[in-house]
């Protein structure tokens, strides 16, 4: 009886043995494929990081090139103007703000004459213009008919700083890159106008502040 209990104990030490190769053999399979997959994410999160860099400067080299040919500048450029008179008339109708009066009046001269200017530029060039506000800007004449006094005063301000940031930047790119003599030509005339437009209402800002 003695034997057999013995026998039976040994079996199973025996088999006990043989099972721990196993175990940790997965163990190392496990711990392999967590690794390779590991590997695999890192990988995937690369041709990720890759594939916004590119996509990115892609997108940016796509917007240079639209607004250095002229169809693209005069495009852009003609928008500008239509929403910087539009809004400055309104101000002339709304503001009290006596110094505002005067910057939205000469807005207006300006660049009413600045669009005069490049609408023949783009006859010559067989290039159609916009002939009304952007959505954009639509938008933000319904919004200041809503407003008020300062409150009016101020999104007038803040958006002609922007607007103008953004034609200054414009009209530099035309005159560094631009691809047409006669539009670079056009650009470098316009653009002492254009910063001098910006430096008086970012002063009339600081004073709003």
């Amino acid at each position: 009886m003695k034997k057999f209990s013995m026998t039976i104990l040994l079996s199973l030490a025996v088999l006990g043995l043989a099972g721990c190769p196993g175990s940790a053999t997965n163990t190392t399979v496990s711990t392999t494929n967590s690794r390779t997959n590991t590997v695999a994410s890192n990988g995937s999160m690369t041709n990720s990081n890759q594939a916004v860099v590119v996509n990115s400067n892609s997108n940016m080299a796509n917007s240079t090139s639209r607004t250095t040919a002229p169809s693209g500048f005069m495009n852009e450029a003609a928008k500008g103007g239509l929403a910087e008179i539009e809004l400055s008339k309104l101000t002339l109708n709304n503001t009290q703000n006596k110094e505002l009066k005067d910057f939205a009046q000469k807005m207006v001269v300006d660049h009413t004459k600045a669009s005069y200017e490049l609408k023949k530029l783009a006859e010559q060039k067989n290039v159609g213009l916009p002939t009304e506000m952007d959505g954009e800007h639509k938008s933000i004449k319904d919004a200041m008919t809503e407003l008020r006094g300062a409150e009016f005063d101020k999104k007038y301000v803040d958006t002609m700083v922007a607007d103008h940031e953004k034609t200054v930047n414009l009209f530099k790119t035309q005159v560094e890159s631009g691809t047409d003599a006669e539009a670079k030509e056009f650009a470098a005339r316009t653009l002492p106008n254009l910063q001098m437009h910006l430096d008086m209402i970012k002063k009339i800002q600081a004073k709003m502040k």
